[in-house]
């Protein structure tokens, strides 16, 4: 027998790392982090070059929003900079009963639970709902945090084609599990700002018995005539939802929340582990999140300003002879096809100052490389201008 010091890896952890970046090298999907340094939004110092940003999920501004400034800076004096443990610990600060009333009175729900990031939400929560008896629906472009929750979950998972009401109720009819069923989608799909098809699937789950999950993270302080999200803009009553939310997008700040019922709230806390075994927010994020919410209550001016810029961006792609959807949303995605081609334009964009990075596989399907262009209620109508030039120099160049 080898001895520990005689014995010869077939390959060595070192060649691994290597092979495995020179692979994505070869394949223009290398990524690396490019240092970012806020100036007044939506402008930024990036990678040493200031720039307009087209990239943020910051669609309120509020990231940078004086009220939510004070409200933070305010909590670190009274409570200081840490929660101290979990939530079932020490950590469950008063401050997290203030915002999960808010967060529930915004979804029109019975209650709400917030946990640390939208990403540990869909874990919790679709991994507490869900085992290995039954069966989840998960839409074809799900977020990647459904994904990993519903692989976790040990669940029977079947993928339907993106947005197909039809394929869903036929996969409802034909599958009859052991125990539950949960459809999950995002209400508002980040990569391509489309909405999911929420009443046709609401309808089919009653019809069927199972539970909708909708993702509403790009939707809230969005969509609905209070920035409710997506069941707001169809209308739509929360009866059979679970609603989950983040604060990192549209609330300018961080965290995530799920908003349901009562008796849901009371089982994700003893069920779900990504808030059980998770320290508890700082109270400066905490109270960002309160005022966040008040904000988006009560200043309906940002969310009109978004809407008008986001006419004018449509506007102005579409005399350009981009493709432009009708959806309601600021998101709007430039699809180019190759991720050298995608490189190329971004880069471009990037030398004349503008920053919109390349989206490449695997966050978007192969031959969809993109670049992701969102709007900010912080934008002027001069930045799109700008952008629309950049966009006509480039493609007039032939590059």
């Amino acid at each position: 027998m080898k001895s520990a010091r005689e014995f010869s890896p077939s390959i060595t952890w070192a060649n691994f790392f290597h092979d495995y970046l020179q692979d994505l090298q070869a394949k223009d999907l290398l990524r690396s982090l490019v240092p970012v340094q806020a100036a007044a939004l939506p402008r930024a110092i990036v990678d040493g070059k200031e720039v307009i940003l087209f990239s943020t999920n910051d669609y309120l501004g509020l990231a940078s929003d004086a009220r939510l400034k004070r409200a933070a800076a305010s909590a670190v004096e009274k409570w200081g900079t840490g929660s101290g443990g979990s939530r079932l610990i020490s950590g469950n600060l008063s401050l997290y009963a203030e915002l999960e009333s808010e967060c529930a009175k915004l979804k029109e729900a019975e209650a709400a639970l917030v946990f640390s990031s939208g990403y540990t939400t869909n874990i919790g929560v679709i991994c507490s709902l869900a085992g290995p008896d039954d069966l989840i629906l998960s839409d074809q472009l799900n977020h990647a945090s459904i994904v990993d929750a519903c692989k976790l979950s040990r669940s029977t998972v079947l993928v339907y084609p993106h947005c197909d009401t039809e394929a869903v109720g036929s996969l409802l009819k034909a599958n009859k599990p052991k125990g539950k069923t949960l459809v999950v989608t995002d209400g508002v799909f980040s990569m391509d700002g489309d909405l999911a098809p929420v009443p046709e699937l609401l309808q089919l789950c009653r019809r069927h018995g199972a539970l909708l999950m909708v993702d509403d993270a790009h939707g809230t302080g969005v969509l609905g005539p209070r920035g409710a999200g997506t069941l707001e803009h169809f209308g739509l009553e929360p009866d059979g939802v679970i609603q989950v939310g983040t604060f990192s997008k549209a609330l300018g700040s961080l965290g995530g929340f799920v908003a349901c019922k009562a008796v849901e709230a009371r089982y994700l806390v003893n069920k779900a582990r990504s808030l059980i075994y998770s320290t508890a927010l700082p109270p400066a994020v905490l109270a960002a999140n309160i005022e966040a919410l008040r904000v988006v209550k009560e200043d309906t001016g940002l969310r009109f300003r978004l809407k008008k810029l986001t006419r004018q961006m449509k506007k102005g792609l579409s005399s350009l002879g981009f493709s432009v959807s009708d959806q309601p949303t600021p998101i709007f995605p430039l699809i180019i096809g190759s991720s050298r081609e995608a490189l190329r334009l971004s880069h471009y964009l990037f030398d004349k100052g503008v920053f919109a990075p390349a989206i490449r596989p695997p966050t978007v399907p192969r031959g969809q490389s993109r670049l992701r262009i969102s709007l900010s209620a912080a934008h002027r109508q001069e930045d799109i201008d700008r952008l629309m030039g950049v966009l006509s120099r480039y493609f007039r160049r032939g590059a």
